[in-house]
């Protein structure tokens, strides 16, 4: 594959030289071979009723075409703002500082050879409701709705603060998390999860359960991305954005929580920022431990006999995990950024099994005995990022490159053993898996302005992945007490993966409808070869993949609409067709027959903004093809075979809604809900499977503000019980409870957090087929408590001055729980 690591580096090089060029060529307003014109707009901001300057006002210009955020600064004691470094184009001026009422100037154009506009003396008017002894407070909402994704304000989620990122999407609308942490977006656990735009470098429920929340800003959840997006995931895109600097000088943050059965948690994050660089460097370390209680039944029928066989135990699950992280932002000139960015962790995850099992079979005797299981998946991980971006003369017009590499080398081990009512040791066994995983990506990204309304995009994308999987496998030797590998069950797996992309967008506004047509071509190349056996198992296709988005508005309303068809490739492990024990009555193997599954999904929305408040509905419907289900099987007396299996289709039919208000100034209440009819058909080892369930989630989250620095907040979650193509699982439900007291001007606060307050989470889940049945239920140890001390370190207090003490507009932060980052 050297000519392929050949090519990804010829297409970096390409794109750094085409950027070169482009800054050699002529733009609108400037001649051939001189930089581009860049200019100011200046004035002063004066209080209307008594005349004197006004300080700290937040000074904000926006782009006429896109409406978005352009740059923007505060008032010096003169009243004095200067913006500088501004392209040719139209440009909106806004004023806003607490107690005035905000000032608009709608139309500034600044012109090649007119780049400099000093308004002189600008006047704001006090706001007649402002009154000397009432303090104003805003703050951005939990959730903000926009119009292809979903915006999570974690800083508001402070009943999760001491969690991960997990804890956090416990609590947001199309996201269900079962009580072992595995996250699902309306229903499936297949989505595409990113970290600040870029792929993780870990699986995502394993790259989920390692984010500290305290180091998230915001999260991003897209359910129908346009073509520019992978098409990878069944259900869309979560996209975690972490904090970072805005301003200048030194600042930084730092976190610790401590909480109950050994919960213990820190990380910090500081930068150094001035005019053109940025640099940053931060760091987690935490222990996570949960404990619970299961129960389990189980039957298998073997020729004329039935073994039946019940267990109850404790279990503890947990882990450690570590990373660092860190990278710098240059602005090379006003029109070229570069970026760099590392990161490198380790992370062990465990989980050990106590049980006492009771065994008996129809006819036969009954017997009683004990086991230990443990499991353990430790190693390290890292990543390298590389992005540039070209802005052209005219707005909006960029080209934009991006080079990631990740790699991990993780090990997996088990072990199960099995006591008799002597606790003597008579049966075990142990399987281990280890192997490096690396992955390299490298996109190009054009996008080109046609007109104030309408712009084309366009891209090109090359993923390669290669891994490498050694599996051994060891049984107990009753004579020896050691354990003794078997030779015929050891095996190595190789996977390489080679996908090439290319899109093509169009997007525009005709009055109020705006509309974006994408059409996105793959290219896939895969090959798979096992030990002991002979055919490799290959993919070589092309793949087309359509998306559709259109928008409606009309005053304080919204409608929208889109189609995107989707892939979910097959997880290397789900393929790999060798046995690992899970413990001792289970064992799983994976199908290297197995084809991808294909998604057709569809969503129309409605939006409403209603004073402060906020409703929104939407409808979807999913259609997934080669639906992978995890299957059973009986593997021999009492042990289960884990395997996975195309089983037809499925179909998801439903609404969400989302509703935001505030009753009071003091309280705020976010209620979601989510309503979908689900269905499985297909067949199964030769059996029909129609099969279905009406499900439904409901959230509510509330937040009391009692004082400027203190506050409580409040939530629940049930999920209703859904179906699998075997199974089924029950519903559940839990609360959670936090307070939060800020100190010295919210430089430091402390959190306390009650997770589970009524004791209520479980997971319980049934399946049942040929020959078996089986029912589990865990139990998780309630009412976790931890507590989280943040400090904000040089930033907070000197930019909430600077930036008008909090304002819900503040361009450098909203008036949040971490700062400014």
């Amino acid at each position: 594959m050297k000519h392929r690591h050949n090519y990804i580096l010829v297409l970096l090089l390409l794109t750094l030289w085409v950027s070169n060029f482009t800054k050699t060529q002529a733009q609108p307003g400037q001649g051939q071979g001189y930089a581009m014109t860049t200019g100011w707009i200046k004035g002063f901001v004066f209080d209307s009723k008594n005349n004197k300057p006004v300080e700290y006002a937040n000074v904000v210009l926006y782009s006429k075409r896109s409406q978005e955020q352009v740059t923007g600064t505060i008032t010096d004691t003169e009243g004095f703002f200067h913006l500088t470094d501004l392209r040719p184009g139209m440009y909106i001026l806004e004023i806003k500082f607490i107690g005035f009422d905000a000032f608009t100037i709608d139309t500034i154009l600044l012109r090649p050879n007119k780049s400099e506009i000093n308004l002189g003396r600008i006047e704001i008017t006090p706001d007649v409701l402002a009154m000397g002894s009432v303090e104003v407070l805003g703050e951005k909402p939990i959730i903000e709705f926009q119009i292809d994704k979903k915006v999570i304000n974690v800083s508001k989620q402070f009943t999760s603060l001491s969690g991960t990122a997990v804890d956090v999407l416990e609590n947001v609308p199309s996201v269900s998390v079962d009580i072992e942490g595995n996250v699902s977006l309306r229903g499936s656990g297949s989505f595409n999860l990113l970290i600040d735009g870029r792929p993780s470098v870990l699986d995502a429920n394993d790259a989920l359960q390692t984010i500290p929340a305290s180091t998230i800003e915001n999260i991003e959840i897209v359910t129908n991305p346009s073509a520019k997006y992978d098409p990878d995931g069944v259900a869309g895109i979560i996209n975690i954005i972490t904090k970072k600097n805005k301003s200048n000088g030194i600042a930084g943050i730092t976190n610790l929580n401590v909480g109950t059965f050994n919960n213990i948690g820190g990380d910090f994050l500081f930068s150094l920022r001035n005019k053109k660089t940025n640099y940053y460097i931060g760091a987690d370390l935490s222990r996570r431990n949960m404990p619970g209680n299961m129960h389990s039944e189980k039957w298998t029928s073997t020729t004329d006999t039935i073994n039946y066989l019940n267990s109850d135990g404790n279990s503890e699950w947990g882990g450690i995990h570590g990373s660092i992280r860190g990278g710098v932002d240059i602005d090379i000139t006003p029109s070229d950024l570069f970026r760099l960015g590392f990161r490198y962790g380790v992370r062990s995850h465990d989980r050990d099994f106590e049980s006492d099992f009771l065994k008996w079979s129809i006819p036969g005797d009954t017997t009683t005995y004990s086991s230990f299981s443990s499991g353990e998946r430790s190693g390290k991980f890292y990543s390298l990022n590389l992005d540039y971006v070209h802005k052209f003369g005219k707005e909006g017009h960029e080209i934009s490159s991006q080079f990631n590499i990740r790699r991990r080398d993780m090990d997996e081990k088990s072990l199960s053993k099995l006591y008799d009512e002597n606790q003597d040791l008579y049966s075990g066994q142990k399987s281990t898996e280890s192997g490096p995983g690396t992955r390299a990506e490298y996109k190009i990204d054009y996008v080109l302005p046609i007109n104030e309304d309408d712009k084309i995009e366009a891209g090109y994308q090359t993923r390669y992945s290669l891994s490498e999987d050694d599996n051994t496998m060891a049984f107990l030797n009753t004579a020896t007490g050691n354990f003794d590998i078997d030779d015929s069950l050891v095996s190595s797996t190789d996977y390489e993966r080679w996908i090439q992309s290319t899109y093509l967008i169009y997007a525009g506004n005709i009055g109020n409808f705006g509309f974006q047509g994408g059409l996105r071509g793959e290219y896939t190349y895969r090959n798979i070869t096992m030990t002991g056996v002979e055919d490799a198992f290959s993919i070589d296709r092309w793949d087309i993949y359509p998306t559709l988005h259109s928008s409606y508005k009309f005053g304080d309303q919204q409608f929208m609409a889109s189609y995107a068809r989707r892939i979910e490739r097959i997880r290397g492990w789900h393929l790999e067709p060798f046995l690992t024990w899970m413990d001792a009555y289970n064992v799983r193997r994976g199908n290297p027959a197995l084809k991808p599954e294909y998604i057709d999904s569809y969503e129309a929305g409605y939006q409403r903004s209603i004073g402060k408040s906020l409703i929104s509905l939407e409808a979807y419907y999913r259609i997934t093809h080669n639906k992978i289900d995890r299957v059973q099987t009986v593997y021999s007396e009492n042990i289960l075979l884990h395997s996975f299996e195309n089983v037809g289709k499925d179909y998801a039919l439903g609404t969400e809604m989302m509703l935001s208000v505030s009753p009071y100034k003091w309280w705020n209440l976010n209620i979601m809900g989510n309503i979908y009819d689900y269905r499985v058909i297909g067949t199964l080892y030769g059996e029909t499977i129609n099969t279905g369930s009406f499900n439904w989630s409901a959230r509510l989250n509330n937040t009391f503000r009692f004082t400027k620095s203190s506050r409580i907040q409040l939530n629940g979650m049930y999920s209703s019980p859904t179906v699998t193509a075997q199974g089924r699982s029950e519903g559940m439900f839990f609360t959670n409870i936090a307070f939060r007291q800020d100190f010295m001007d919210r430089k430091f606060s402390l959190t306390f957090q009650l997770r589970d307050l009524l004791g209520t989470a479980r997971h319980e889940f049934t399946s049942e087929g040929p020959n078996f049945y089986s029912y589990n239920n865990f139990n998780r140890q309630p009412r976790m408590l931890s507590i989280t001390l943040t400090y904000n370190i040089n930033n907070y207090k000197t930019e909430r001055e600077r930036n008008g003490q909090g304002d819900e507009n503040n361009i450098e932060f909203d008036e949040g729980d971490n700062g400014n980052f």
